[in-house]
């Protein structure tokens, strides 16, 4: 998960005194408001779970009010407090944190517990009506959603909730996956945005299709989105091939058209709105699609596409975020953090002896990485012999600290039964690192304050071989 605490505000405390606020956005997008001292009781919490050597280093308390510059100093410590806790898997998956970010969520839409109608829509935008708690977790409202249209509770893992959009010209925008430290209700509301939540299928091998396509529930979720994605040309095809699709559709023949798309390019691939990127030069307008082990670029040309090309996700070193935040675009709570200045630079090993950085701007370069992310997931569990991702098993009794200092106990139902993540928990052994890999390019420099994520799916590169 992608962490940043771009700005703060000033709250009032009730009894006429005020504190600082630091917003935390996450993968893009406003979550909740907290201080520091609940971040710093969260801390000493996680502390005590996993262990002082396996934190970051939390900043300090001061005695004195902060300064102007102080206080930016803290938000930026903060941040990267928070940014370094969001790569760790063991942590960002724990029940403490999910339970910590929920509850945060909860107290800063002062939202009270009750029962409402929330519509989650199909691809092809059928409508599924369910009753749902505002307090719902992603995974509680996924598995309500399962229940109303009756696809067994088994093929759950193989669908996720995702916030989409529709942008000026009328094409869906993907904002983002929900995820369980969070209530799609309240996120919903939040972004205040023409936006829906809808269900699509959350992995990538495509071979999993064959198990999903045995179940009529599952195999007519694939159909829809299959169909609309090829309406919407996220899927390419040839006019022989846009009739033979046409004429299954029309024999209702759900499972040869979906045999037939898979054959097809950018089949199963996560489509990205037009950005820019500095390859193969600057300012290159680009169409990127994610998918299949890689990241596809397609160069925008006058009236066509002149040139295509992929980049392997195993030849993929590390990738990072950078994220330039400007304030007098951000009001405070702002609800979408989806500003021109992020941009996805990932290390690609263009020949044995050759990295290179390339850098893509996009306000979509924070789902990007997370996309890149869990596809690596997926990729390493496949390589470790993991079928599916493993139930999150914590124990202990976690509070969440509010904003008064009052501490109520943190409580997730069912959250060690199917546990959904974007986040893998399984602990895969390293073969080498960054740093031991740095160390035979010299021509690699690392700027301090960049935060990196290690691709462990990163292949083709042995001491034999410099």
């Amino acid at each position: 998960m992608h962490f940043s605490i771009p700005d703060t505000q000033e709250l009032n405390e009730g009894n006429g005194s005020t504190y600082i606020g630091y917003n935390i956005h996450i993968n893009g997008i406003f979550h909740c408001t907290v201080r520091y001292k609940q971040l710093h009781n969260l801390h000493e919490q996680l502390k005590k779970e996993f262990g002082n050597d396996n934190l970051p280093t939390f900043p300090p308390k001061k005695l004195l009010p902060l300064t102007g510059g102080q206080l930016e100093e803290r938000r930026a410590l903060l941040e990267k407090y928070i940014q370094t806790v969001g790569q760790d898997s063991k942590l960002v998956s724990s029940e403490l944190l999910v339970g910590f970010l929920l509850s945060a969520q909860q107290e800063t839409t002062c939202e009270k517990r009750q029962e409402i109608n929330l519509e989650v829509y199909t691809s092809n935008n059928y409508q599924i009506p369910i009753t749902v708690s505002t307090f719902d977790r992603t995974e509680q409202v996924l598995t309500k959603v399962c229940k109303q249209i009756n696809l067994p509770l088994e093929y759950m893992q193989y669908f996720s909730l995702y916030l989409i959009k529709k942008d000026n010209n009328g094409d869906l925008v993907v904002l983002r996956k929900l995820l369980d430290f969070e209530s799609p209700y309240m996120t919903h509301k939040t972004v205040r945005d023409s936006n829906r939540i809808v269900i699509r299928k959350s992995y990538w091998d495509s071979n999993y299709d064959q198990e999903l396509m045995t179940d009529p529930i599952a195999l007519n979720l694939l159909y829809v989105q299959t169909v609309t994605d090829v309406e919407r040309g996220w899927i390419n095809c040839t006019k022989e091939i846009k009739m033979q699709l046409s004429n299954l559709q029309s024999k209702l023949a759900k499972r040869e058209y979906i045999e037939l798309a898979r054959t097809l390019k950018y089949y199963g691939f996560m489509q990205f709105m037009p950005c820019y990127c500095d390859f193969p030069k600057p300012q290159t307008k680009v169409l990127i699609a994610i998918g299949d082990q890689e990241l596809s670029m397609r160069l925008v040309g006058p009236g066509q596409f002149v040139k295509e090309g992929c980049f392997k996700v195993t030849r993929m070193r590390c990738w990072r975020i950078t994220a330039t935040h400007n304030k007098q675009d951000m009001a405070a709570n702002s609800q979408v953090n989806m500003n021109s200045g992020l941009e996805l630079s990932f290390e690609y090993l263009m020949s044995k002896d050759k990295l290179q950085w390339i850098t893509v701007s996009s306000e979509q370069a924070i789902l990007m990485s997370v996309c890149l992310q869990s596809l690596v997931d997926e990729l390493l569990m496949k390589k470790n012999g993991i079928q599916k991702k493993q139930p999150v098993i914590n124990k202990g009794n976690w509070s969440y600290m509010k904003r008064d200092g009052s501490c109520h106990l943190i409580s997730l139902d069912d959250v060690n039964s199917n546990s959904r993540d974007d986040t893998s928990t399984q602990k895969y052994q390293e073969s080498f690192s960054i740093k031991k890999l740095q160390e035979k390019f010299s021509s690699v420099s690392f700027k301090t304050g960049k935060e990196f994520i290690e691709n462990h799916a990163f292949e083709g590169i042995g001491d034999e071989d410099l």
